[in-house]
């Protein structure tokens, strides 16, 4: 998920969505609460599974003992390899890493794209050190638009697609079968099922820096609005969930 880019969609865009390929002020703040939820562990070994373009691993990098970038798409890592040289081009339901390899993870709008949730996260958990740490952005079902776009009639339609996400699953998944999207309650089932324990767990809204681009105003109104709606239950509403979770 991008909402922060005015980039033309890429023929990747339903299957994988799409990776940050500017930096802005919505990049910035997400990377802002990985500093302020890990426990020193951004300094040391780091795996950013589904680096993308590698927009925040190149950023991770400058403070981790070791930046580790990992995607499934290799056109991807041809731009990420720009700024970092630390990379593998792999599923993320097949880690090619040792147990307790890395001190932290991070896991920016991905899950929700693999084959396999349960086993991306279980993998994600093996190769996590007791005590690491693994921050996991995704899509909440609360907000009110599906921002993958949708199929109809087998074509796909790239766009923010209003209350899709609200319909029963049976059409909810008609609409979106290429992407998941998470309630508070699903996500604390899948992590439940792995030696991990939840730190830290909110709901935000977006950075909207491509309404600021074009009309600055209206968009910082927009911006500060919503997220000062993350203080109160509204953040429910949210465009994305954000977990901290801690390998026992």
């Amino acid at each position: 998920m991008n909402d922060n880019t005015n980039t033309p969609h890429s023929d990747k865009a339903a299957q994988r969505g799409e990776p940050s390929y500017v930096w802005r002020a919505g990049q910035q703040r997400r990377l802002d609460m990985l500093r302020q939820w890990s426990n020193g562990q951004l300094r040391g070994a780091v795996l950013e599974d589904g680096c993308g373009v590698g927009q925040y691993l190149e950023r991770l990098s400058k403070e981790a003992e070791l930046a580790v970038g990992m995607d499934i798409e290799f056109e991807r890592l041809l731009e990420a390899k720009q700024k970092n040289p630390n990379l593998v081009c792999g599923a993320g339901e097949y880690l090619p890493f040792e147990r307790g390899r890395f001190d932290a993870i991070l896991s920016n709008e991905v899950i929700e794209h693999v084959a396999d949730d349960h086993e991306a996260v279980a993998e994600m958990a093996r190769v996590l050190r007791v005590g690491g740490r693994m921050f996991v952005f995704c899509p909440n079902r609360g907000y009110p638009f599906e921002t993958h776009g949708v199929y109809r009639k087998g074509q796909y339609h790239f766009g923010n697609k209003l209350f899709v996400n609200y319909l029963p699953d049976f059409w909810r998944d008609k609409l979106a079968p290429h992407v998941r999207v998470y309630t508070t309650r699903k996500l604390r089932a899948l992590f439940e099922c792995q030696p991990l324990r939840a730190v830290y767990h909110t709901v935000i809204f977006g950075g909207y820096d491509n309404i600021i681009q074009r009309r600055p105003a209206l968009g910082k109104f927009l911006r500060a609005v919503l997220q000062f709606l993350e203080k109160t239950p509204l953040r429910a509403l949210g465009l994305s969930q954000f977990w901290v979770l801690e390998k026992g």
